[in-house]
């Protein structure tokens, strides 16, 4: 019997360095192995890396030091149409999506397969949505689906933010890399939010890697928790075991105050799911006991 090789890691990091110009070291010495249909999140506090590991998984940066093997291949060493083609299987859902704010969110949306569609399909999808209904489909996955041919620059911080999530769900990537994604959602459209970037890996085995504010939300939605400050690993571990303690000493440098979905109250002037950051305080967690008898908040 022939035994089929085992599938490539969806991300695989060894010795991460990154040094930016201005000679702020971001990451040091990171070694990370993300399994495919894998879904993972990392938290640490402001300046921990965070963006920085997702930019370089994202293949937008090049590392210092150290190896980035992205779905089996090194993006660095391959030719510029794989390149492209590498790029097209990778979903990334940004903090604040670059969408242009005259496109409509149906183009904005559909932007999601540009990579993987011929030169005449995007720029026929241009003129008119060559599958408007793929993209209502992926909206209404996150309550959108009436704002389908509504401007962007008419939605609200946190609806584009959903936009941006939609525009990964239609693309259906073999990995999908979040940074920050609901960060200017309330809490029940943040767990909605999160739950379809779940519900999306488990449904086409694409591994999910996001990085969260909200720790609760976290180890809620997550498996597997990577804590980092300092550019520096600090743990990764099940979500089961991450314990307070682990979680104080990562937020240390912010008074131990372990940031939760709770700490942010919502503005309704800039619509109702955006936040507004300087009325987000990072508390305590409180004694909340998750269903698995551990705290959903540490």
């Amino acid at each position: 019997m022939v035994v089929p090789p085992a599938a490539a890691p969806a991300l695989d990091v060894e010795a991460l360095g990154l040094v930016h110009p201005n000679g702020h070291r971001a990451l040091d010495g990171l070694t990370l192995r993300v399994a495919a249909g894998e879904r993972v999140a990392i938290i640490g506090p402001s300046g921990a890396g965070k963006t920085s590991l997702l930019r370089l998984a994202g293949m937008s940066l090049r590392p210092t030091a150290g190896r980035v093997g992205v779905l089996g291949s090194d993006p660095w060493a391959i030719a510029p149409r794989a390149l492209r083609g590498l790029r097209a299987r990778v979903g990334l859902v940004h903090q604040a999506p670059p969408v242009p704010p005259r496109l409509r969110v149906v183009t904005a949306v559909l932007a999601g397969r540009l990579g993987s569609w011929s030169v005449a399909r995007a720029l026929a999808s241009l003129v008119w949505p060559v599958d408007a209904a793929g993209a209502h489909e992926a909206l209404g996955r996150l309550g959108l689906a009436d704002r389908l041919f509504d401007r962007c620059d008419r939605l609200s911080g946190g609806q584009l933010q959903r936009v941006g999530i939609a525009r990964v769900l239609y693309q259906a990537p073999d990995l999908i890399l979040a940074d920050e994604p609901v960060s200017a959602l309330d809490p029940t459209l943040a767990d909605r939010a999160v739950g379809a970037l779940v519900a999306q890996s488990q449904a086409s085995g694409a591994a999910l890697v996001a990085s969260l504010h909200a720790v609760d939300l976290a180890l809620r939605w997550f498996p597997r928790i990577v804590g980092l400050r300092d550019g520096t690993l600090r743990f990764d571990l099940p979500a089961a075991d991450v314990t307070r303690e682990l979680l104080s000493a990562l937020y240390a440098a912010e008074g131990g105050h372990v940031p939760r979905q709770d700490d942010t109250v919502a503005v309704r002037a800039l619509g109702d799911d955006a936040l507004d950051p300087a009325a987000a305080s990072q508390v305590a967690c409180g004694p909340l006991d998750g269903r698995d008898g551990r705290p959903l908040c540490l």
